[in-house]
């Protein structure tokens, strides 16, 4: 079996898509000024709550509303934690994340009355769609064409992120915010309802990428099927210092990775090291990163 085919990239794509949207999310609250390390509780909740809708109505597009309104809810608990009651970022990142964790697990017993994992034939997960004239192409066609409508939203996202950023006056303020809050005041801008704005924001991308995980890859949720997908994407806004093709190329780093772990278990790789393997890679991309900070210093 070759390694390096259009099924492994086709597979990376839609591996990057969970990460990057989260990412998204994160980098708009650190440009903010605010480090939200809660995305892996947001984006559990989100698949937890994607299936949970899915399962009741019937429809996908349900699922997903349900996934981002979950996540919504739980940024705005971060949010009032953080910029209202001015709580520790850290220290409520992580209790949020333990409490998704938790209150996942145990709503999976309460509502389905099952543990570990929940499949149904009720649960409709979103559709593949293909891309015309690119399907037929050789090559890029199996690795483009095929994916779900979250997964060339994420694509677009990067760039409307980019452009609302550095070429929209919400970007200004946002930039402004994180950058210079104080100056951001006298000007008018209410910071705290920026920063506010933006970890909402963050909850309903990561909330999207729930769903993905939960309605695109697969149509079922298992307790902690983010898998530290959260936790890497901290890591992808900080390799990438919090811009949009930085984020990106950092996620696609580490779904390369998730899929090449997947792979080589198809080889006979035990799975203990494939499993670590996004993680040494992110270890050895922040080592790099930081080496060439320090040599730039010097």
């Amino acid at each position: 079996m070759d390694l390096f085919d259009p099924t492994l990239l086709n597979s990376t794509v839609d591996s990057v898509t969970p990460v990057l949207l989260a990412a998204l999310g994160g980098l708009i609250c650190a440009r903010a000024g605010v480090f939200n390390i809660a995305l892996e509780g947001l984006m559990l909740t989100g698949a937890f709550f994607a299936v949970v809708g899915s399962y009741y109505s019937g429809n996908a597009f349900v699922g997903i509303l349900a996934a981002m309104a979950a996540g919504a809810v739980l940024a705005a608990i971060f949010a009032l934690l953080a910029i209202r009651l001015r709580g520790d970022v850290i220290v409520i990142g992580i209790a949020l994340n333990l409490l998704a964790a938790g209150s996942t697990v145990f709503l999976l017993r309460a509502l389905f009355g099952v543990q570990g994992a929940f499949q149904d034939p009720r649960i409709q997960g979103i559709g593949t769609m293909t891309l015309p004239g690119i399907d037929q192409v050789s090559v890029i066609g199996p690795i483009l064409s095929g994916h779900t409508w979250i997964v060339y939203c994420s694509w677009a996202l990067v760039a409307v992120t980019y452009v609302m950023l550095f070429r929209h006056r919400i970007g200004l303020r946002l930039r402004g915010v994180g950058e210079q809050p104080e100056a951001a005041a006298t000007l008018g801008i209410h910071v705290e309802r920026v920063q506010f704005a933006a970890i909402i924001c963050s909850g309903l991308l990561c909330g999207l990428a729930g769903a993905q995980l939960s309605l695109g890859e697969v149509t079922l949720f298992v307790e902690n099927m983010s898998a530290g997908r959260g936790w890497i994407a901290v890591v992808a806004v900080m390799l990438g210092q919090a811009h949009p093709l930085g984020v990106f190329a950092a996620s696609i780093l580490f779904g390369f990775a998730d899929s090449i772990g997947i792979r080589l278990q198809g080889v006979g790789v035990p799975s203990q090291f494939t499993s670590m393997l996004p993680y040494v890679i992110t270890l050895a991309a922040l080592f790099i990163v930081q080496a060439r900070r320090r040599a730039a210093l010097t």
